[in-house]
């Protein structure tokens, strides 16, 4: 069971606070030799395909590996929504981390209009389509329209869309969107959700540890 917090860009938790935690945390950039120094198993948020050049705000592999960052995050839905990334970037930034060393967790979901319109068989089968089955690769299902809303997807939507995730690629599939303390249990237990990506609740230590604790009880 990988629980796994994203601060986004947020500040975050003193590190020292979370030391000991069967976790891992993605600071923001400027917090990453802070996380790894109180060692926590860190990731970054983002990471490029090249191990350097011309590429003005990117950070590379061997740039976190060097940090002691040991993954990172891949097509997170706000890197898709704000930021232009695509289903071909996106592949190009897992298969590189992961030839380079670096765990990975791929973010992969729907919008709103796409799950009212029935599409989100198509669009999971897509955003899919450009990963391959690693020993270190692991994916996120995180429905857009449960980022940041408050919104969360029943038990058993997520169980559904899981069990459909792994039936296109052999991987661990985390839940991610608005997960708390409260829900955490629920969504936990289903047979084919395998952790938690979790944001706004992973700024807080005391709800975080609550995540954390709970998946610990959950049979493996």
């Amino acid at each position: 069971m990988l629980i796994v917090g994203n601060w986004k860009m947020f500040r975050g938790p003193d590190p020292a606070a979370l030391a000991g935690l069967d976790a891992v945390v993605c600071p923001p950039f400027t917090r990453l030799r802070d996380c790894v120094e109180a060692g926590l198993t860190t990731y970054a948020q983002n990471v490029h395909w090249d191990k350097e050049g011309a590429y003005t705000g990117e950070i590379s592999a061997p740039m976190l590996l060097e940090l002691g960052v040991v993954g990172s995050l891949v097509g997170h839905s706000e890197r898709r929504q704000y930021f232009g990334e695509s289903d071909e970037t996106v592949g190009l930034r897992a298969r590189a981390a992961l030839a380079a060393g670096l765990r990975v967790v791929a973010c992969v979901g729907e919008t709103i209009e796409e799950r009212r319109g029935g599409k989100t068989e198509a669009v999971l089968r897509r955003q899919l389509s450009v990963l391959e089955p690693h020993p270190d690769l692991v994916l996120a299902y995180e429905p857009v329209w449960a980022i940041g809303t408050g919104q969360t997807a029943t038990p058993e939507t997520a169980q559904e869309v899981h069990a459909f995730i792994k039936s296109l690629l052999d991987a661990p599939v985390l839940y991610g969107g608005s997960v708390k303390p409260d829900n955490a249990a629920a969504l936990l237990a289903q047979p084919d959700v395998d952790g938690a990506l979790v944001g706004g609740a992973s700024l807080e230590v005391d709800s975080f540890k609550a995540i954390c604790e709970t998946a610990a009880r959950i049979p493996s």
